[in-house]
């Protein structure tokens, strides 16, 4: 059961709909780490182990996650939003989600991970994708489409996080912008943003660029001796040299 939310532009259909949610639950066996410092982060990697910390309701934990491990649990359907069963060194489950994680710049591989624990029954806070498709209707007319939001912060449920957003922008002509009040979103899923303020995509005339006019080769060749400056000890034949050469007539 899902609601419309106010605030539809007239004319134009909600082209924002929300996908399928997470609800996935991932097993995720992690082992705690007991020695800490930059040196030992680097050994466990060379192992193909990461280093992260466990956040819960009671003190961190720190960690070591396999990498392969890693991977196969958050490419699941769900993605960075699955909701991890994390075991730590064979113990009992905690609920948990991804809650950041740095990535070596060049290489892309993960360098460290922080996981959060959560409630199944608690609201959290999220940030979902927003993908468009579709082709607008103002790019053929000549205009460019701009996204403008790329993100939208929701609060539901760890089980009830959206995968991510598709915004069909079809329908949008020149002049036309989509916001996050024409966003059809579950009963369960709370949006954060500014409905009203928040655009997620809009189409806007193209601007021409302006055209420089050819100058024929001719005209540049008499422009270019007309404003040339003379050269370096090249002789002159202007009017006091006349001057002088005629008084030196005179005077042979």
């Amino acid at each position: 059961m899902a609601r419309r939310l106010p605030g539809r532009l007239p004319g134009v259909a909600s082209s924002v709909h929300w996908l399928a949610v997470a609800g996935e639950r991932v097993k995720l066996t992690v082992s705690e780490r007991t020695e800490l410092g930059s040196a030992e982060s680097r050994r466990l990697r060379r192992q193909g182990l990461i280093p992260g910390v466990l956040y819960g309701r009671s003190d961190p934990v720190a960690i070591s996650i396999g990498e392969r491990e890693l991977r196969a649990a958050l490419g699941t359907s769900a993605g960075s939003h699955a909701v991890l069963e994390v075991q730590v060194d064979g113990g009992s489950a905690h609920s948990a989600i991804l809650k950041d994680f740095q990535r070596d710049k060049v290489r892309g591989t993960i360098l460290h991970v922080d996981l959060q624990e959560v409630r199944l029954d608690q609201p959290i806070q999220a940030a979902v994708a927003v993908t468009l498709v579709g082709e607008a209707a103002g790019v053929r007319e000549r205009g460019d489409l701009t996204q403008i939001t790329n993100e939208v912060n929701v609060d539901p449920v760890p089980l009830e996080v959206p995968q991510h957003l598709e915004a069909d922008v079809s329908g949008l002509g020149i002049g036309d912008t989509l916001r996050l009040a024409q966003v059809e979103v579950p009963d369960t899923v709370k949006v954060l943003d500014d409905l009203e303020e928040t655009v997620i995509a809009s189409v806007q005339l193209a601007r021409e660029e302006p055209v420089e006019e050819e100058v024929e080769e001719g005209e540049e060749g008499v422009e270019a001796e007309e404003g040339a400056e003379p050269e370096a000890g090249a002789e002159t034949a202007g009017p006091a040299a006349e001057a002088s050469g005629g008084e030196a007539d005179t005077e042979g």
